[in-house]
């Protein structure tokens, strides 16, 4: 074993490119600082993500998205299932240099010294470090692939706190694409332009990011520019589900091109200076309208953008094409998310005066479309989207604080535990929010509390959705008021969760969280501040007063909703 570690290192040092996702600088390979659980999550998140992703890969991606399925696979304690997934990639492409790295890293972990070694040989042989013959086929084309799946891999690190983080990986896989291309001259040209896909979606999501990033203007132009020429490439694929994709990330670059003070020289340079946007999504529609799975992900791209009407119009049309539930679950799923997120924003407009109540039909067409999936793919988001819906209907619309319908809210609790016997479901923040809200109107307070609170820690490092703080702090607040919680009791539990809630979302959302409290609890905060400042604790005292004076933003209810 210490002479194959030798020739380990040896062969390191000889390389100009490591095969194997196991060395790569991603969050993934390195001991994470959150709960086990917490990892775990994000892990099997992403792998549900990757999955879908398989199933439009027929071609060599696929085998960047099995190898670091194998990966996940093995951070989530499924050694033997890892072991399998290489194994398979090693045999239906002998010449995969990272599947022989990542097969010999799992047999190393199995103390399998055999296993190991005859991968570590077959991987010198495939990369010509064993001699100097050159070995069978071009081992820059090798090489090239190699670094194009480790590129691919960036894309789906797990545990990014921040967006400095997300930028670092995001671009350190670009670059390890732009190091596969300079290899890559026998690369064959739609392999190219599979690799140009996914390059063109990690500038997108880079450019997204710089858009209100004033000293990133100048790098972001460059981003800009180059995916608009990646993707005029990628229209050329003879792949449907890359051109469609293609045509609508264009669409979204020409929507952002007025957020530069000039428009960008691509525009030009490609030939898109009249096109409109919603060309490129009408050619993207109109070219898939015979291909549910790639209206599907068309739906789910519009959803995201916030052109509901849009993905609802594509939802239908993959509906139209194939009805069958066990064959288009994935639809339903979708259509009854989008009806959800209307009778919200309708929900939204009617309390900031714009407009009537919503529909209620939204949610009953939301209940059939989850209903219908459930009866062929029971699955975690069918039950928690159909909790959520019950919900809805099982209280008053506009202060989400009385009872309208007793046997809806105890649908909603089903649903909801229901999803917590699932894989993930004792996880998801999203789920002890919504049933903290519901235990909260049988008035059942304290079990709604310790939902409040777990969907707090539940939450990641910089989330943005602070609704279960609010309603943690409007519930402590409303014991106070009944006499049901001493003012000392209340001081220590107010102390605790502001200071976990300051460590765990932005401050500004705090504060905004905060005066909305106050401006509800008026009477409450004004006595519990007299009580902290009688004991000495002026701090969270100054920090409610500050809250009270500052004049920001009421953050959106209920976006936890859509967060999952």
């Amino acid at each position: 074993m210490e002479e194959t570690e030798v020739d380990i290192d040896t062969l390191v040092d000889e390389m100009d490119y490591i095969p194997g996702h196991f060395h790569l600088d991603m969050n993934l390979n390195f001991e994470s600082s959150s709960p086990m659980n917490f990892q775990g999550r994000d892990v099997k998140l992403k792998r549900e993500s990757l999955t879908y992703e398989l199933e439009f890969e027929t071609g060599s991606q696929q085998f960047a998205i099995r190898n670091l399925l194998g990966v996940f696979s093995f951070y989530l304690e499924e050694v033997e299932q890892a072991k399998e997934i290489f194994l398979h990639v090693s045999q239906e492409a002998p010449e995969n240099l990272n599947a022989w790295a990542n097969l010999a890293y799992v047999y190393d972990r199995l103390n399998n010294e055999h296993g190991e070694a005859c991968c570590t040989e077959k991987l010198s042989h495939l990369m010509g470090l064993d001699s100097g013959d050159d070995p069978q086929g071009d081992s820059q084309l090798r090489a090239a692939r190699c670094l194009a799946e480790q590129g691919y891999a960036y894309a789906f690190d797990v545990g990014l706190v921040n967006e400095d983080e997300k930028l670092e990986k995001l671009t350190a896989g670009l670059a390890l694409y732009a190091k596969a291309l300079a290899y890559g001259k026998q690369v064959p040209l739609e392999e190219k332009r599979s690799w140009y896909f996914t390059m063109a979606t990690l500038h997108i999501r880079l450019d997204g990011m710089r858009m209100n990033k004033d000293n990133d203007k100048e790098k972001r132009l460059q981003a800009f520019n180059r995916a608009l020429m990646l993707l005029q490439q990628v229209l050329k694929s003879s792949s449907l589900h890359y051109r469609a994709l293609a045509w609508c990330y264009l669409g979204i670059l020409l929507e952002r091109k007025d957020s530069f003070s000039t428009p960008p020289t691509g525009i030009y340079d490609c030939g898109y200076s009249e096109t409109d946007p919603l060309d490129c999504f009408g050619k993207a529609i109109e070219m898939t309208r015979e291909s549910p799975p790639v209206l599907n992900r068309l739906a789910k791209i519009f959803h995201f953008l916030g052109k509901q009407e849009m993905a609802m119009a594509v939802c239908n049309m993959a509906l139209d094409v194939l009805p069958d539930p066990v064959l288009n679950w994935q639809a339903y799923c979708m259509r009854a998310k989008m009806l959800i997120k209307l009778y919200l924003r309708d929900l939204e407009r009617v309390k900031m005066g714009m407009g009537g109540m919503p529909d209620q039909k939204n949610l009953s067409d939301a209940k059939s479309d989850l209903e219908s999936v459930l009866k062929v793919h029971p699955c975690l988001k069918a039950y928690l989207d159909l909790g959520q819906v019950y919900y809805y209907m099982g209280v008053d619309a506009m202060q989400e604080l009385f009872l309208v319908d007793e046997n809806a809210l105890n649908n909603a609790l089903i649903f909801f535990a229901k999803a917590m016997e699932l894989d993930l479901g004792s996880v998801l923040p999203e789920i002890q929010l919504l049933r903290g809200k519901c235990l909260r109107i049988k008035n059942e307070e304290l079990n709604a509390i310790e939902c409040f609170k777990q969907a707090i820690e539940l939450d990641e490092v910089g989330s943005a959705y602070t609704e279960s703080f609010r309603c943690l702090m409007e519930m402590l607040l409303t014991l106070f008021s009944q006499k049901r919680m001493n003012t000392e009791r209340l001081i220590q539990e107010v102390e605790l969760w502001v200071k976990k809630a300051e460590e765990k979302y932005p401050k500004q959302r705090v504060r905004q969280e905060l005066r909305l409290v106050c401006r509800h609890h008026t009477a409450e905060v004004l006595e519990l501040s007299k009580a902290m400042v009688a004991k000495g604790k002026t701090e969270l005292v100054k920090l409610v007063l500050e809250t009270m004076r500052s004049d920001l933003n009421k953050p959106k209810l209920n976006g936890r909703s859509f967060s999952f």
